[in-house]
């Protein structure tokens, strides 16, 4: 459990309200929705937790623990190495851009309300080689001391509350919906939080086609609202 300080301090770093844009992005998911892949509860369902077991979700919270790792050791060198592994995990241009984005953004607020030298670190270094969201939230935490497993937990609840309120407004399906959806993943998120945790760069791997390609549509779709 994360301590009484720290606990506040993650709720709001991973608030929708935190001014990391990430409303502003789908995932992919305008693409399936205009593709008829995610229609109703049981198909949004299913597209997320692939995401969170297989996708970008996994890719991500381990890559936020390597970071918290790297930070925590002093390992300036595997912080370096998570930051170029992260970046080639992108499979498109819109997902890097999502990614990147939003890491910079995060390391930016940060650094004006909780700085660290190893924000200020990676933030300095992120005009020669931008840094992935994942990455920025792993390297913030570690250099606050807050515990990795509840970092986890709360990235991917994060990372599906985003998904779920796009899906929300793409498909489009009530509130009552997307409540469910989140429950649906609820029980999931210790364990893949712990698998993530104990997973290392050389055995990161994903298998999200159908996400990969309707990021690569929604590169070329007509009419979109979202930048992803």
């Amino acid at each position: 459990m994360p301590s009484d300080a720290d606990l506040p301090r993650l709720l709001t770093w991973l608030s929708p309200s935190f001014p990391v844009g990430a409303y502003t992005y789908s995932h992919g998911l305008e693409n399936a929705v205009e593709r008829e892949l995610i229609r109703d509860r049981a198909t949004a369902g299913d597209w997320v937790l692939d995401l969170l077991e297989h996708g970008g979700g996994k890719a991500d919270a381990v890559l936020l623990a390597e970071a918290w790792r790297a930070v925590t050791d002093d390992d300036a060198t595997r912080l370096h190495r998570v930051v170029e592994e992260a970046r080639a995990l992108s499979a498109t241009s819109e997902l890097a851009l999502e990614t990147e984005a939003q890491g910079r953004a995060f390391l930016t607020a940060v650094a004006a309300a909780w700085p660290t030298p190893a924000v200020a670190t990676l933030l300095a270094s992120a005009s020669r080689q931008p840094i992935a969201y994942a990455v920025a939230v792993g390297t913030a935490a570690a250099g606050q001391g807050i515990a990795l497993q509840p970092v986890l937990v709360g990235y991917l609840h994060a990372f599906t509350a985003n998904l779920v309120s796009a899906i929300v407004r793409l498909v489009p399906l009530g509130q009552t919906d997307g409540l469910h959806l989140l429950r649906l993943v609820e029980p999931h998120l210790n364990r893949l939080a712990d698998e993530a945790a104990n997973t290392t760069l050389d055995d990161i791997a994903t298998c999200c086609l159908a996400a990969d390609i309707a990021s690569m549509q929604h590169e070329i779709q007509r009419t979109r609202l979202f930048r992803s």
